[in-house]
Protein backbone atom coordinates (compact mmCIF):
# COMPACT_ATOMS: atom_id res chain seq x y z
CA UNK A 1 0.00 0.00 0.00
CA UNK A 2 1.50 3.54 -1.15
CA UNK A 3 0.04 6.81 1.23
CA UNK A 4 0.31 10.53 0.30
CA UNK A 5 -0.98 13.32 1.57
CA UNK A 6 -4.10 14.75 0.00
CA UNK A 7 -4.99 17.46 2.58
CA UNK A 8 -3.23 18.06 6.00
CA UNK A 9 -4.95 14.48 8.13
CA UNK A 10 -6.64 13.12 4.67
CA UNK A 11 -4.43 10.63 2.73
CA UNK A 12 -4.60 8.67 -0.49
CA UNK A 13 -3.84 5.31 -0.41
CA UNK A 14 -3.18 3.01 -3.52
CA UNK A 15 -4.13 -0.33 -2.40
CA UNK A 16 -2.07 -3.01 -3.70
CA UNK A 17 -3.50 -4.98 -6.61
CA UNK A 18 -3.01 -7.47 -9.37
CA UNK A 19 -4.71 -9.51 -11.75
CA UNK A 20 -4.25 -12.74 -13.59
CA UNK A 21 -5.80 -15.11 -15.37
CA UNK A 22 -8.38 -15.36 -13.06
CA UNK A 23 -9.05 -11.94 -12.79
CA UNK A 24 -8.28 -8.70 -9.86
CA UNK A 25 -7.43 -9.03 -6.31
CA UNK A 26 -7.39 -6.22 -4.04
CA UNK A 27 -6.32 -5.77 -0.76
CA UNK A 28 -8.46 -2.69 1.30
CA UNK A 29 -7.11 -2.85 4.57
CA UNK A 30 -3.52 -3.30 6.04
CA UNK A 31 -3.45 -2.30 9.42
CA UNK A 32 0.86 -2.00 10.31
CA UNK A 33 1.42 0.18 6.47
CA UNK A 34 -1.89 2.46 8.19
CA UNK A 35 -0.19 2.94 11.00
CA UNK A 36 3.01 3.31 9.88
CA UNK A 37 1.88 6.50 8.25
CA UNK A 38 0.02 7.98 11.30
CA UNK A 39 -3.08 6.45 10.11
CA UNK A 40 -4.83 4.70 14.07
CA UNK A 41 -8.13 3.32 12.66
CA UNK A 42 -10.64 1.01 14.45
CA UNK A 43 -13.29 -0.66 12.43
CA UNK A 44 -16.69 -0.22 14.11
CA UNK A 45 -19.20 0.01 10.38
CA UNK A 46 -18.85 -1.59 7.16
CA UNK A 47 -20.75 -0.66 4.22
CA UNK A 48 -21.30 0.06 1.10
CA UNK A 49 -23.42 1.98 -2.11
CA UNK A 50 -24.06 1.18 -5.99
CA UNK A 51 -25.13 4.55 -7.57
CA UNK A 52 -26.27 5.55 -11.44
CA UNK A 53 -24.42 7.68 -13.10
CA UNK A 54 -24.73 11.46 -12.03
CA UNK A 55 -25.82 10.71 -8.76
CA UNK A 56 -24.20 12.85 -5.80
CA UNK A 57 -24.55 11.78 -2.11
CA UNK A 58 -22.89 13.92 0.74
CA UNK A 59 -21.57 16.08 2.10
CA UNK A 60 -22.47 13.35 5.17
CA UNK A 61 -20.58 13.33 8.83
CA UNK A 62 -21.51 12.76 12.46
CA UNK A 63 -21.15 15.19 15.29
CA UNK A 64 -19.21 14.31 18.45
CA UNK A 65 -18.97 12.71 20.41
CA UNK A 66 -20.25 10.16 17.54
CA UNK A 67 -17.68 11.80 14.75
CA UNK A 68 -15.56 9.01 12.91
CA UNK A 69 -13.52 8.99 10.10
CA UNK A 70 -13.48 6.80 6.73
CA UNK A 71 -11.77 4.20 4.44
CA UNK A 72 -13.53 4.96 0.67
CA UNK A 73 -13.16 3.44 -2.09
CA UNK A 74 -14.93 2.28 -5.36
CA UNK A 75 -14.31 -1.08 -6.27
CA UNK A 76 -16.57 -1.00 -9.20
CA UNK A 77 -17.05 1.75 -11.61
CA UNK A 78 -15.67 5.35 -10.66
CA UNK A 79 -16.91 8.03 -8.12
CA UNK A 80 -15.59 12.01 -7.44
CA UNK A 81 -14.83 11.60 -4.03
CA UNK A 82 -15.81 14.99 -2.61
CA UNK A 83 -14.35 16.12 0.75
CA UNK A 84 -14.97 19.35 3.05
CA UNK A 85 -12.38 20.17 6.13
CA UNK A 86 -14.52 21.07 9.14
CA UNK A 87 -11.54 21.66 11.29
CA UNK A 88 -12.31 25.49 12.82
CA UNK A 89 -8.49 25.53 13.55
CA UNK A 90 -7.24 24.18 10.47
CA UNK A 91 -5.67 26.49 7.28
CA UNK A 92 -8.04 24.55 4.79
CA UNK A 93 -11.15 24.98 6.84
CA UNK A 94 -14.15 25.34 4.08
CA UNK A 95 -12.32 23.89 1.59
CA UNK A 96 -12.85 21.22 -0.26
CA UNK A 97 -10.96 18.87 -2.31
CA UNK A 98 -11.76 15.90 -4.67
CA UNK A 99 -10.22 12.74 -5.88
CA UNK A 100 -11.38 10.64 -8.17
CA UNK A 101 -11.39 6.75 -7.27
CA UNK A 102 -12.05 3.71 -9.50
CA UNK A 103 -12.09 -0.35 -9.96
CA UNK A 104 -9.56 1.17 -12.70
CA UNK A 105 -7.00 3.09 -10.40
CA UNK A 106 -7.17 0.89 -7.13
CA UNK A 107 -7.16 3.89 -4.78
CA UNK A 108 -8.66 5.19 -1.76
CA UNK A 109 -9.69 7.86 0.38
CA UNK A 110 -8.62 8.08 3.93
CA UNK A 111 -10.81 10.64 5.88
CA UNK A 112 -10.44 11.64 8.95
CA UNK A 113 -12.68 12.90 11.72
CA UNK A 114 -13.90 16.56 11.35
CA UNK A 115 -14.76 16.39 7.47
CA UNK A 116 -17.78 16.07 5.41
CA UNK A 117 -17.88 13.84 2.49
CA UNK A 118 -19.66 13.34 -0.51
CA UNK A 119 -19.26 12.14 -3.99
CA UNK A 120 -20.55 12.03 -7.73
CA UNK A 121 -20.76 8.94 -9.61
CA UNK A 122 -19.24 9.06 -13.21
CA UNK A 123 -20.23 5.64 -13.80
CA UNK A 124 -23.48 3.68 -13.82
CA UNK A 125 -23.87 1.22 -10.89
CA UNK A 126 -20.80 2.34 -9.35
CA UNK A 127 -19.98 0.69 -6.23
CA UNK A 128 -19.08 3.37 -2.97
CA UNK A 129 -17.49 1.31 -0.34
CA UNK A 130 -16.82 2.36 3.23
CA UNK A 131 -14.74 1.37 6.02
CA UNK A 132 -15.95 3.65 9.45
CA UNK A 133 -14.76 3.88 12.62
CA UNK A 134 -18.11 4.58 14.57
CA UNK A 135 -20.98 2.92 14.60
CA UNK A 136 -24.22 4.90 12.83
CA UNK A 137 -25.86 7.27 15.29
CA UNK A 138 -28.83 8.86 13.61
CA UNK A 139 -29.18 11.53 16.30
CA UNK A 140 -25.55 12.81 15.41
CA UNK A 141 -25.61 11.65 12.03
CA UNK A 142 -25.96 14.98 9.44
CA UNK A 143 -24.49 16.79 6.21
CA UNK A 144 -24.27 20.21 4.32
CA UNK A 145 -25.64 20.77 1.16
CA UNK A 146 -23.58 19.64 -1.91
CA UNK A 147 -23.93 22.80 -3.30
CA UNK A 148 -22.61 25.45 -0.58
CA UNK A 149 -19.05 24.66 -1.03
CA UNK A 150 -18.16 26.44 -4.01
CA UNK A 151 -17.51 23.21 -6.19
CA UNK A 152 -19.20 22.74 -9.86
CA UNK A 153 -20.24 19.39 -10.00
CA UNK A 154 -20.27 19.31 -13.72
CA UNK A 155 -24.69 18.18 -13.71
CA UNK A 156 -27.00 19.81 -14.91
CA UNK A 157 -29.68 17.62 -13.06
CA UNK A 158 -27.88 15.71 -10.81
CA UNK A 159 -30.16 12.69 -9.00
CA UNK A 160 -29.90 13.53 -5.32
CA UNK A 161 -32.06 12.71 -2.01
CA UNK A 162 -34.53 14.96 -0.13
CA UNK A 163 -32.98 14.21 2.69
CA UNK A 164 -29.30 15.47 1.02
CA UNK A 165 -31.23 18.11 -0.70
CA UNK A 166 -31.97 19.46 3.31
CA UNK A 167 -29.12 20.13 4.75
CA UNK A 168 -28.02 23.48 5.50
CA UNK A 169 -25.21 25.21 3.75
CA UNK A 170 -21.43 25.13 4.88
CA UNK A 171 -21.49 28.98 5.61
CA UNK A 172 -24.71 28.12 8.47
CA UNK A 173 -23.17 25.44 9.70
CA UNK A 174 -21.48 26.34 13.21
CA UNK A 175 -18.74 23.70 13.43
CA UNK A 176 -17.99 21.41 16.63
CA UNK A 177 -14.56 20.20 15.12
Amino acid sequence: MKVKDLVTGAKILTLPSSQDARGNFVKTFHESTLIKHDIFFTLRESYFSFSKKDVIRGMHFQLPPFDHSKIVFCPTGAILDVIVDLRKDAPTYGQYFTYELSAENHQAIFIPEGFAHGFKSLTDNAMTYYLVSSEYNKEHDTGIRYDSIGLDWGINEPILSARDLSFMELKDFDSPF
